[in-house]
């Protein structure tokens, strides 16, 4: 690496470190909580020492340092916390540490045998440390440099349904609002049924390669820090057996012996800490699943029109696409944790605004023309 790529990544590095201690110290004095205070207090003085770290490397490499001030998003961060509550700050730092152990673990593939390369493992080992003991206090055990999304088939048929739904309900409000012909109407909800579920479906394959991906990433990185920081995941391995009420005597022997098993460890932390598995369901098939269920929801508004005409057809869409809207919207609170009523009323609204301004911008569009 040229001193002039050197100076961008570690001059980014040394700003990161010069926030996160200045942030701590804020945090430090909004919280109440003396052994809190303390713990934020510790961070931030191990957070001035990463600053030092950079510091001597950027030095060493005649690399001029202009500014050792907070940033401004920092200086923002710490007034938004100060005005409406310690949480707004506690949840970026944990996101912050997130993203320097995956930074500095990257830091650490490209660098070559050096200061850099030592400099790198350092820095991410007491990130991810610094990250457990922000996780401690939060009460949570999934380490927060992992992401997994996990979608379902439930819930891709559900939101599968609602995008069909909505999306087709709006488009044949419109052409109705224009006072086009019937079989216009007819047309239109077909065209759009189609495109919609064809859309969906695109978007259900993509995102099930994605998931995939992510699950192979996520493996592949914990797999690196087993390796790279056996005696943290070891420590965080005894903390899962405890948590799952053994003895911490007991957790902490099988955890060491589990790590003599790197394949098995591996199992164990991406199952257990990490809470992610690979999907049963092909990418395929995801994208069937869901573009099928779109062109169910779509099919819904213009199905009156294959029986009827003129405002019998139009009315009995009305009816049957706003109860459904209720329905998918009762069908959604299992997933967002609403109650039905609240959920199955929000999503009635929704879908009478959208037929609403379907209509009216129709209307305008036929006059206009």
């Amino acid at each position: 690496m040229s001193n002039k790529n050197n100076a961008s990544v570690w001059l980014h590095h040394l700003h990161e470190e010069i926030d996160a201690a200045y942030l701590y110290r804020v945090l430090a004095g909004l919280i109440n909580d003396e052994t809190k205070k303390e713990i934020y207090l510790e961070l931030s003085v191990i957070e001035d020492k990463h600053v030092t770290v950079w510091k001597e490397l950027l030095l060493k490499d005649n690399i001029r340092i202009k500014n050792l001030n907070p940033t401004l998003q920092a200086k923002i961060l710490a007034w938004s916390s100060r005005k409406f509550g310690s949480w707004i700050l506690s949840g970026a730092l944990m996101k912050e540490e997130a993203t320097e152990v995956k930074s500095y673990l990257g830091l650490y593939k490209t660098s070559g045998d050096g200061p850099t390369k030592n400099a790198a493992l350092r820095l991410a080992k007491d990130s991810a440390e610094h990250a457990n003991k922000l996780m401690d206090i939060k009460g949570t055990t999934n380490e927060p440099w992992h992401r997994s999304e996990s979608g379902g088939l439930l819930r891709n048929i559900v939101y599968g349904f609602n995008d069909g739904l909505t999306a087709n309900f709006g488009l044949i409000a419109g052409v109705i609002g224009a006072s086009v012909a019937p079989h216009i109407i007819l047309i239109t909800g077909i065209s759009g049924m189609i495109a919609d579920s064809l859309s969906m479906g695109s978007s259900g394959y993509l995102a099930a390669v994605s998931e995939k991906e992510v699950y192979d990433h996520e493996r592949e990185m914990e797999k690196e820090e087993i390796l790279l920081m056996p005696e943290l995941e070891t420590e965080e391995l005894a903390l899962i057996y405890e948590s799952k009420g053994m003895a911490k005597d007991e957790a902490a022997s099988r955890a060491k012996e589990t790590m003599k098993d790197p394949e098995q460890t591996l199992e164990e932390k991406v199952r257990e800490e990490l809470g992610i598995s690979r999907q049963n369901l092909s990418p395929i098939k995801e994208g069937w699943i869901t573009g099928t269920a779109t062109a169910v929801g779509a099919l819904i508004p213009v199905f009156p029109f294959f029986f009827c005409n003129g405002s019998t057809a139009i009315w009995s869409s009305f009816i049957i696409s706003m109860t459904s809207h209720f329905g998918v919207g009762a069908a959604r609170s299992f997933f967002t944790g609403r109650g039905i009523f609240r959920s199955g009323f929000d999503m009635f609204i929704v879908g009478f605004g959208i037929a609403a301004i379907g209509y009216f911008i129709g209307q305008w569009i036929s006059k206009m023309f």
